[in-house]
């Protein structure tokens, strides 16, 4: 499974049996530990496929996308989540500023283009990755995306 796959038919809402374990260790279980703490509106999705996970949870006004590859050390988690549908008005300009915001208000994540679509992003494999990691990761692409959508879409919108 890769970012630009997703099922969205494939995705049944999380149990409550998932949403109420603990963090024990399991890359799965703390993902949908964070998962639960972030998501609103009872709105946590996930879609398993060949190996794979992805979840799908709002966070305010946007959507986060967290896959992960599979559960050895060498699969990757991945979170991202939409901010601007492309082309946009003024691209040169957005895309200094996104390269501006990249440098300094991104901390682990980034913004990147996805789709036809900016997104902020961040990647990392599952090696030494802890239960505050995930949560970090997480949380950083949840609050940037939801903090700059509006903004961006005000001020450079769809062309």
């Amino acid at each position: 499974m890769t970012i630009n796959q997703l099922d969205v038919e494939t995705i049944s809402p999380l149990s409550a049996e998932t949403e109420g374990r603990a963090i024990a260790g399991n890359y799965i279980e703390m993902i949908e530990t964070v998962i639960s703490s972030l998501e609103q509106d009872q709105s946590a999705m996930v879609s398993r496929a060949d190996g794979g996970y992805l979840w799908k949870f709002r966070y305010g006004s946007v959507d986060v996308f967290v896959q992960l590859t599979g559960t050895e050390e060498t699969d990757t988690l991945t979170v991202w989540a939409a901010v601007l549908k492309l082309p946009a008005k003024n691209e040169p300009k957005l895309m200094r500023h996104l390269l501006e915001m990249n440098c300094g208000e991104t901390l682990e994540a980034c913004f990147a283009i996805l789709n036809d679509e900016v997104v902020v992003f961040s990647c990392r494999t599952l090696t030494e990755i802890s239960a505050p990691e995930i949560s970090r990761i997480m949380t950083i692409v949840a609050t940037i995306a939801d903090e700059k959508d509006d903004v961006l879409k005000a001020d450079y919108g769809v062309a």
